[in-house]
């Protein structure tokens, strides 16, 4: 695939590095946040799921970087990484100050939902250490040009978090195209995060800013994505995969590409939520004016819906990689998000095989 060449597996250490911040999730289960008497702890982060999918489920050699406060709650978080088997050698410890005063770890509640009731995330992750990284404090050309990646990825959560975390994202960026590194973007606007410090319109300032580095958009579903995070007046979408659906995401692209004419592939998920556990799944992708629509999945059956978009993502980007084909990698996104979607947490516990059973239309019998 011409239009997105990358750097050769042998010269670069990583697959994949991704910038982003890690925060200790903890899961009610069955039960509501402000009702629970136990949680259960996990890992996540909307950039380092997808590193930890493309190592746990691709087999890709992954790298996250971030900061952690050095304190017992930082060292959870790292030995839920260290199963996950992403690198962490990039990630800067700051010193405690005994109660967080200056500097703490993120913690993310988040509820499943159950029918009617959908689910619920509330993040508590202010003054975090990773929020309080700046231009200067990662060396990016030892990473991109010493060591080597082939692909970075980042998103509008990580950007979302303070008014310095763009700064690191745009050194960052800068960085990885000077070695020819792949940058990909999830726009990902929460607007939780940025109510605090600018809202809607810092937030389109933000990703308006940093666009001009990316390589591969994603997360561009909806209407509200457009004009919420890059402030462009887009036809309306219902969020369904139909045949109009295409067509207006084909509109949205054309409009995107028009005014960002280095982006090479744009890609989305389509949901549909029906109930909590059960949404209409599938996924878009465009690239040189053409669009790729996944198989449809109607009616799939969600145990936990945190984590299928950086499912998505991750696929997606194995797709690009290793098979250099838009068509595959955009069944690979699709299925990698719905089987993250039947696990609990927000990273993936799905295989390969069983990726590339589904892509391959094999359904949900027992297998002895």
């Amino acid at each position: 695939m011409s239009e997105l060449s990358t750097r050769p597996r042998e010269e670069c250490r990583y697959d994949l590095v991704s910038l982003g911040e890690i925060m200790l999730r903890l899961d009610p289960g069955d039960m509501r946040i402000h009702t629970a008497r136990s949680f259960r702890a996990w890992e996540g982060g909307g950039e380092y799921n997808v590193a930890r999918g493309l190592r746990r489920c691709f087999g890709l050699r992954t790298a996250v970087v971030t900061a952690l406060a050095d304190n017992e709650v930082g060292r959870l978080i790292e030995d839920l990484i260290f199963q996950g088997d992403v690198g962490t050698e990039h990630v800067s410890w700051v010193p405690y100050d005994g109660c967080g005063r200056t500097v703490r770890n993120g913690l993310n509640f988040t509820e499943r939902g159950f029918g009617v009731r959908g689910a619920l995330g509330m993040s508590d992750r202010g003054h975090t250490a990773a929020s309080q990284m700046r231009r200067g404090d990662v060396d990016w050309d030892h990473i991109f040009g010493d060591l080597g990646a082939r692909w970075f990825h980042t998103g509008g959560i990580y950007a979302g978090l303070s008014e310095t975390t763009p700064d690191v994202i745009e050194e960052a960026m800068a960085a990885a195209k000077r070695y020819g590194t792949i940058v990909s973007y999830d726009l990902n606007y929460r607007p939780s995060l940025w109510q605090s410090y600018g809202g809607m319109a810092r937030a389109q300032e933000v990703n308006r800013r940093l666009a001009p580095h990316v390589d591969v958009m994603l997360g561009l579903g909806k209407e509200e994505d457009f004009t919420a995070a890059l402030g462009l007046e887009v036809p309306h979408t219902d969020i369904c995969p139909s045949a109009p659906e295409v067509e207006n995401f084909a509109k949205m692209v054309a409009k995107v590409s028009a005014e960002y004419p280095n982006l090479k592939v744009v890609a989305t998920t389509l949901r549909t939520v029906r109930t909590a556990l059960v949404n209409d799944w599938s996924a878009l992708a465009w690239l040189d004016g053409d669009v790729f629509e996944s198989v449809p999945r109607p009616g799939l059956d969600i145990l936990d819906r945190v984590g299928g978009g950086d499912g998505f993502a991750a696929g997606l980007i194995y797709g690009l990689l290793e098979k250099a084909d838009i068509r595959a990698a955009v069944e690979y996104g699709a299925a990698h998000g719905a089987l993250a979607m039947t696990t609990p947490g927000d990273t993936s516990m799905a295989t390969l095989a069983e990726v590339e059973a589904l892509v391959n239309g094999v359904g949900a019998r027992v297998q002895r």
